[in-house]
């Protein structure tokens, strides 16, 4: 499962017209991303893009139209009142999210030799927490490991990278985290870390970079680390989208073989046109309060 809450939807085209246009408020383009990945019936996937009206923040959370997220002080609680797409099936629930500890490091993904950049931001917040799931719809209900970070931007992803490989994975006692990225450029950085249970971060080696298989329909390219003389292989393919993929993926780090939920991002892709006309499919748009008749696409 995975919950990303936007506050300028990285992702939207609704976003990318408005750019177009001139300069856009990323407040009047949140949602709330829900994807679950349970056999049969517990597969479900949300994304309802939402304007300015439908947002409330405050110092403890934050609102997105009928979903809420609120902090207070040792879990993260989500409150999920959502819509499947391209299908309507509801998606409602809470989880709730409890860091081990929280990190004090966060990182410019866009920085190059010389130290230019800081125009992208990422911070793990907490690799290692405690998630509690409990869906009503659909009925699934679990216990288990979770991630929690951030990322933040002043620049649309696409003006900044060409895509990017990351990947997560548990070690047993701290959380080993990779990411790669690469700018238009034609440089990139590279990201290994290892994070404890109580936050504390530390580099660690980056093995080298192998290959992966491309998705089967939408042909994305994905590749990850893998030290030498071993192989890394999907798994399983959660997501095969036109500009993104989402995957496990077997590798081994620090000695150690292990399954990453990994993440593959084609933003040469996301630009283009075409692709842009069939994302509403997947992530239609609520443009005012229910009641008030909804905005098409410009």
């Amino acid at each position: 499962m995975t919950i990303i809450a936007f506050i300028g939807s990285v992702f939207s085209p609704y976003y990318a017209w408005a750019r177009r246009r001139g300069q856009a408020d990323p407040r009047n383009h949140c949602a709330i991303n829900v994807a679950l990945y349970g056999r049969g019936g517990g597969k479900r996937w949300s994304l309802t893009e939402r304007g300015r009206d439908a947002l409330h923040q405050s110092a403890e959370g934050l609102s997105i139209g009928p979903s809420t997220v609120h902090w207070d002080g040792s879990t993260l609680t989500v409150e999920i009142r959502e819509r499947a797409a391209p299908l309507p099936f509801p998606v409602r629930g809470t989880v709730r999210i409890s860091p081990n500890g929280i990190t004090q490091r966060d990182f410019a993904l866009d920085e190059v030799a010389g130290g230019t950049g800081g125009r992208h931001h990422w911070w793990p917040i907490a690799p290692c927490a405690r998630v509690e799931v409990r869906m009503l719809e659909p009925r699934i209900a679990w216990t288990g490991h979770g991630y929690l970070d951030m990322n933040a931007g002043d620049q649309p992803l696409e003006q900044g990278f060409l895509g990017w490989d990351w990947s997560r994975t548990d070690l047993g006692g701290e959380t080993a985290i990779l990411y790669d990225t690469r700018t238009p450029a034609g440089g990139g950085r590279s990201i290994a870390v290892g994070i404890g249970a109580d936050g504390s971060v530390r580099d660690i080696p980056s093995p080298p970079r192998v290959p992966l298989p491309a998705t089967a329909i939408w042909r994305i390219g994905r590749g990850t680390r893998c030290e030498p003389g071993l192989r890394a292989q999907v798994e399983r393919t959660l997501e095969d989208t036109p500009f993104y993929a989402r995957s496990l993926v077997h590798t081994q780090i620090l000695g150690c073989p292990v399954t990453a939920m990994h993440e593959s991002l084609q933003l040469t892709r996301f630009a283009s046109p075409w692709v842009q006309l069939l994302l509403p499919f997947r992530m239609p748009r609520i443009a005012r309060p229910l009641g008030q008749k909804a905005a098409t696409r410009p």
